[in-house]
């Protein structure tokens, strides 16, 4: 598993409790923060998996 995987889970998962929290608390600010990270770790996790995807081939022997 490569960095940018692990890091985007948990940028995504960080993100997702920070949107719930603005959620159960009203704030509608700190729910658009939490969802906009809950993206950029989704999107950070999808480039990882395109790493790791483009080793495989590359290393193939």
């Amino acid at each position: 598993m490569k960095a940018d995987q692990v890091k985007g889970k948990l940028k995504e998962a960080a993100g997702e409790t920070q949107e719930h929290l603005g959620r159960v608390t009203g704030d509608k600010e700190q729910e658009a923060k939490g969802h906009a990270h809950e993206q950029e770790g989704k999107i950070q996790k999808k480039v990882g998996d395109v790493k790791d995807a483009a080793d495989k081939i590359v290393r193939k022997p």
